[in-house]
């Protein structure tokens, strides 16, 4: 068989395990409260706290939705014309048009174009979360904060830019199935490195004093089953009011995360309860489970766009004659942009079935739903969270569920209803 007839065999091959992986895994029999105690749960909140959180959403919109747009239109102009290849081929002259050249310069050239055009939003939304008390950073820290994101994501795209254009460079007819396999082990090394690595440049990590709520959230662990190592303090509060925790790392790098802000603004029990929703994650595996489809869905991203290469439609108003071309790195941008846009609603829908899943193990394993609710409340009232935000937002991108969600499903676990 040919190339593109192993590649359309590994296409459906990937197609189906995602599929499956998804369908196992992923935690469907879990319905959203009903919404008779969602609206309950909507009026108990304080008026002015929910007015808060819709205004701070509204005023972030424009920021959030214009940079979102602009993102895409900078994408299909440079990927769909042969403006991407030509800035990728300029780029790459001086160093005698090398293949490295421009798979590296003239990657980071269509980037930053991307990155600049798009900054005055990311300044916009700094300046609302500034006026609305969340963010504590000045611009200087904001800045430095944004150049630190960049030196990651440059050093992460370094690693997969060579990799795979040495792939497609020096296997020219089966490198959808070298490069495959390389994105699914990226994918992975990355599940591993960046909480140990790249968290630690965002943030400064302190043990947690020893004292009671360190012996209870230890404890708490052993309970559930979920070995820690430690649990740490981190310094959210040099940047932002907002609260929350986590459970990092895989195996021996294991340990709870709480930030500074959680431990300021909300009492032990619903420290507790925090973490509980956490390790919930951990109990359920939810890293590997995410991680196993990132794997699988990166190998069939790269097989896609080795079969998407075939159409020559779309090379020709690219301006490149292959899609393995360095040349040809605006085109991928645009496919990649185009495929998460529709993809968005699914992985949220993912996303909040799994975090719900999260609610009802921490209710099982705390016992306390008044706590539970309480938290979510502080959460809501502390973050600006739109407890009810409207549908078609929610529908589209919504990781979590809302506020009154979580609030409604405390209550029915009062109730003796058992998710």
């Amino acid at each position: 068989m040919t190339p593109r007839v192993w590649a359309v065999v590994a296409f459906c091959v990937l197609a189906v395990a995602l599929a499956v992986t998804v369908l196992v895994l992923v935690p469907w029999h879990r319905p959203p409260a009903p919404r008779a105690d969602q609206v309950a749960a909507l009026r108990s909140l304080p008026a002015d706290q929910v007015a808060a959180g819709k205004a701070f959403h509204s005023a972030l919109r424009p920021a959030g939705y214009g940079s979102l747009l602009l993102g895409l239109a900078v994408a299909l102009v440079l990927g769909l014309t042969p403006l991407g290849a030509r800035l990728i081929e300029a780029v790459g002259r001086p160093f005698g048009d090398h293949w490295v050249a421009q798979a590296i310069l003239g990657a980071f050239a269509v980037l930053l174009v991307a990155d600049l055009l798009t900054l005055p939003f990311a300044a916009w939304r700094h300046v609302v979360v500034s006026r609305y008390g969340l963010s504590t950073q000045g611009w200087s820290g904001w800045t430095v904060d944004l150049l630190k994101g960049y030196a990651v994501s440059a050093v992460i795209g370094v690693v997969a830019l060579l990799g795979f254009y040495a792939i497609t460079h020096f296997a020219p007819r089966w490198w959808w199935a070298w490069g495959a396999a390389g994105a699914a082990t990226l994918a992975v090394l990355l599940s591993f490195v960046l909480p140990v690595l790249v968290e630690p440049v965002f943030n400064k990590f302190t043990p947690m004093a020893a004292g009671p709520l360190r012996t209870e959230l230890m404890q708490l662990a052993e309970t559930d089953g979920v070995p820690v190592r430690d649990v740490l303090v981190a310094d959210a509060s040099r940047r932002t009011r907002a609260v929350n925790a986590y459970v990092s790392g895989l195996g021996p790098t294991r340990r709870i995360v709480v930030y500074d802000t959680l431990l300021r603004e909300a009492p032990p029990a619903e420290v507790v309860s925090v973490v509980a929703h956490e390790l919930g994650h951990a109990k359920d595996n939810d890293v590997r489970t995410g991680t196993l489809v990132g794997a699988l869905g990166a190998a069939l991203a790269v097989v896609s766009l080795f079969l998407l290469g075939g159409w020559t439609g779309l090379l020709r108003a690219a301006g490149v004659t292959s899609i393995a071309s360095p040349t040809a790195f605006a085109l991928l941008v645009a496919v990649v942009a185009v495929a998460g846009l529709v993809s968005s609603p699914a992985q949220a829908l993912i996303s909040r079935r799994v975090e719900a899943r999260a609610d009802a193990h921490a209710l099982a394993l705390t016992s306390d739903p008044a706590t539970f609710e309480a938290m979510q409340s502080r959460l809501s009232s502390v973050n600006l969270g739109d407890p009810d935000p409207p549908r078609w937002e929610y529908l589209f991108g919504a990781s979590h569920p809302s506020t009154v969600e979580r609030m409604a499903a405390a209550r029915a676990y009062a109730r003796g209803e058992r998710p």
